[in-house]
């Protein structure tokens, strides 16, 4: 167990009313942990009281609920929920209004219900409280002091719930370790009907089924782990359930048709031989389950940017030397899954980048009714369904920090027959979207923003959009994809005019999948109505994020670095025409197609750099390798100045403001502008940067580290999995000296 916290201030007596397992492990975490001075039990057993006090669970046994709850602090009401109007009634004369109950019932309506009962109204000194942790043992003896740490605990306030009372109750079981929420009383048993009652009511009623077999003992005895692990719960206590299922009647029963229609249709599949439609459902019932599991270990993309905040401890020196392949392209990966899906035939995707960004458009298309293999070791399979077979979701699209994913899927789900919801973390939330709404209602759609125009985006359903010729007052390839995309359900032509070339991933890959897109000048054109027809696609390295090593090589003394298989597109090589520029040595080997996407092996050299005024004609080409060319920057002779990139002001975060208040830390000139940044290179030193959650700019200050004179520790790095999951591995394997850790731990 870990070690205890005790509080300065611990309660004096808490009465425990019913001493099973839940109370009894409520018990012992309260002295394990020093929570209060004096632990009385109160039960009908005196046998269970006698057990108690003999294992130390209790320091005193009372059997009269009224005399036991007289004058103490707390008193948690651990019964079965079919008895709670029974011991509340016979606690009533003890209560005075300063001792504080709670409950630990699964069921919190008939727990509120029997309070009014009993009271006349659930009284300000009752919080309702449900922990989730539990066993199929039972009894006193199977309790465990350390039973609620890492688990959750949901309370059930109501209004005229006291704060005292609230506090009181939370900070006792934070106290023994639990993570402490809470909820409003119906949403809690409809949660908890899902996900606890209706699996004990199927493992219940699966091993009856079999019981009654003629043949259950030649079952049972050949039944294998699945079956073990799946009726594990069936050996729970039958009374205390037997309460639960009438307790949450309606609820279970509205969950349990919820779940007949799912079998319905799983047995209609394998009756039909319908493979597809088969894989379908065990594939998206994997994904949710290998989902369920990060999120236990605070994995999931869908936590936010300061969920398992994580340091970077970036060393000075070392050497960038060898040759690797970086993860393939998110851009390529983002569009791969979307046309895919859209596609009729099967998509086959090698290179896929398992990030987090590319994993939330993967998500928002099973949730859109794709069928979707993988993705394993970068390999996906989509059952395309056609441009008209997106089926509604069950709720809101979660794209995680992914704003690639949330302009482009606005644009697709403007035309679609049911509305949609598209949400995002905190960092996704704050990112400005008027500028893919105001196209996208100019064509017909309808599309609602918060009031400051950021996420979540409302997309109404059932609307008839129209072509447009729209001029671009910013260069972005999000807003041309989001129109382009829209355009392809639009009536007419839809043209796209840009003022400065972006990267032109969608129009490769939808003349790919077979629909024309004609392009003149920086006039993109398609007309609306067609189809796309399935391909493979071969997924190059992604420059961005070769970029940081292209930049690594050429400031570090004696590097010679290959990266291999690298996509590039003309529209994204502004990081080789900048480095180059700047004096970098980037040789250019083996080109070829792939995919209709040009990718070549790039070799870079260490070679003195030196400060340039960068081309604006660049700045589009090379809108995301800005951070860490601004560390090329820093370790160059003289002045390196940018103007004309006023959208890094929008990205994950400030990047032109994130990056001069880092380099300023480390002892560098850096003067920001409205639209750019004046860098003179010079020494770097050692220190505390902060990378505002933005994974490039946590990446930018570790290539720093090369030739800074000390260590740079670099905060809030926990999406640097959005992009480059490997990241660490890839730096460690050429040479760089980069240690993680969460906050507050042991670095590895």
């Amino acid at each position: 167990m870990a070690a205890s916290t005790h509080p300065a201030n611990p309660l004096d007596r808490v009465v425990v009313v019913g001493l099973g397992l839940i109370g009894g492990s409520f018990a012992l975490g309260l002295k394990a942990n020093g929570l209060c001075h004096e632990v009385v039990g109160c039960s009908r057993s005196t046998a269970t009281l006698e057990q108690g006090l003999a294992m130390g669970v209790i320091d005193r046994a009372e059997a009269d609920p009224a005399v036991a709850v007289q004058g103490a602090d707390l008193v948690l009401l651990a019964a079965p929920i079919g008895v709670t109007e029974t011991l509340l009634r016979a606690m009533a004369p003890g209560l005075d209004g300063a001792t504080v109950v709670t409950d630990a019932g699964s069921v919190k309506g008939n727990v509120v219900a029997a309070a009014r009962q009993v009271f006349g109204e659930v009284p300000p000194w009752f919080v309702p409280g449900h922990p989730i942790a539990g066993s199929e043992r039972s009894g006193v003896g199977a309790a465990r002091a350390d039973l609620y740490q890492r688990h959750k605990v949901i309370l059930t306030p109501l209004a005229q719930t006291a704060d005292f009372a609230l506090d009181r109750v939370a900070r006792t079981w934070q106290g023994m370790g639990a993570e402490v929420l809470t909820m409003e009383v119906a949403r809690h048993d409809a949660v908890l009907a899902a996900t606890s009652h209706l699996p004990h009511l199927l493992a219940f009623s699966l091993v009856d089924t079999l019981a009654k077999e003629d043949e259950n003992q030649e079952i049972f005895r050949y039944a294998a782990g699945g079956f073990r692990d799946f009726t594990r719960i069936a050996s729970s206590d039958p009374t205390m359930w037997h309460d639960i299922f009438i307790a949450n009647r309606q609820a279970i029963l509205d969950v349990i048709g919820h779940f007949q229609r799912g079998l319905t249709g799983f047995q209609q599949a394998v009756e039909q031989q319908d493979s597809e439609a088969i894989l379908g459902i065990m594939t998206r019932a994997k994904v949710a389950r290998d989902h369920f599991t990060k999120m236990l270990a605070k994995r999931a993309y869908s936590g936010t940017m300061t969920d398992n905040n994580m340091v970077f401890t970036a060393h000075p020196g070392g050497s960038v030397q060898g040759s690797i392949r970086v993860p393939g392209d998110k851009s390529v990966s983002h569009r791969a899954i979307m046309l895919g899906a859209l596609a009729e035939g099967q998509t086959e995707v090698f290179g896929f980048l398992e990030g987090e960004d590319s994993l939330a458009t993967l998500q928002a298309f099973r949730d859109l009714g794709v069928t979707i293999e993988g993705p394993n070791n970068g390999h996906v399979k989509i059952y395309g369904v056609g441009m008209q077979g997106l089926q509604p979701p069950h709720g809101p699209l979660y794209l995680g920090n992914s704003g690639t994913s949330m302009r482009l899927l606005a644009g697709l789900m403007a035309a679609q027959r049911f509305p949609v919801e598209l949400t995002g973390d905190e960092s996704l939330s704050r990112r400005p979207m008027q500028r893919i709404t105001r196209p996208l209602e100019q064509m017909g759609a309808s599309v609602e923003t918060s009031a400051d125009g950021t996420p979540p985006l409302k997309v109404a359903g059932g609307q008839t959009l129209t072509g447009i010729e729209y001029t671009m007052p910013m260069a972005s390839a999000q807003v041309k994809s989001c129109i382009l995309l829209a355009g392809l359900y639009a009536e007419g032509v839809t043209s796209v005019i840009e003022p400065a070339p972006t990267r032109d991933h969608t129009e490769r890959m939808l003349r790919g999948f077979g629909y024309p897109v004609t392009t003149e000048g920086n006039k993109i054109t398609l007309v609306g109505g067609g189809g796309l027809t399935a391909t493979t696609i071969d997924v190059p390295a992604d420059i961005s994020s070769a970029a940081f090593f292209m930049v690594a090589a050429s400031i570090t003394p004696g590097s010679d670095l290959t990266l291999e298989h690298v996509g590039i597109n003309p529209t994204r090589i502004g990081v080789i025409n900048i480095l180059r520029a700047m004096g970098a040595d980037l040789q250019i080997h083996n080109e070829r197609k792939v995919g209709g996407e040009p990718v070549a092996d790039i070799q870079v050299r260490h070679a003195p750099l030196k400060g340039i005024h960068i081309p604006q004609d660049q700045v589009p080409l090379a809108i995301d390798e800005f951070p860490v060319l601004f560390v090329a920057a820093a370790c160059a002779r003289g002045r390196t100045v940018l103007t004309g990139a006023e959208e890094l002001r929008v990205k994950e975060s400030d990047r032109i403001q994130v990056m001069a208040d880092g380099l300023q830390t480390l002892g560098i000139s850096a003067d920001p502008t409205p639209d750019g940044i004046s860098i003179e290179g010079g020494t770097l030193g050692g220190g505390r940067v902060d990378s505002h959650g933005d994974h490039r700019i946590a990446m930018a200050f570790a290539v720093a580290a090369l030739r800074a004179s000390g260590d740079i520790q670099i905060s809030n790095c926990a999406n640097v999995a959005t992009s480059f999951p490997n990241f660490v591995e890839l730096s460690r394997k050429v040479g760089m000296k980069l240690d993680l850790a969460e906050a507050g731990g042991p670095h590895e």
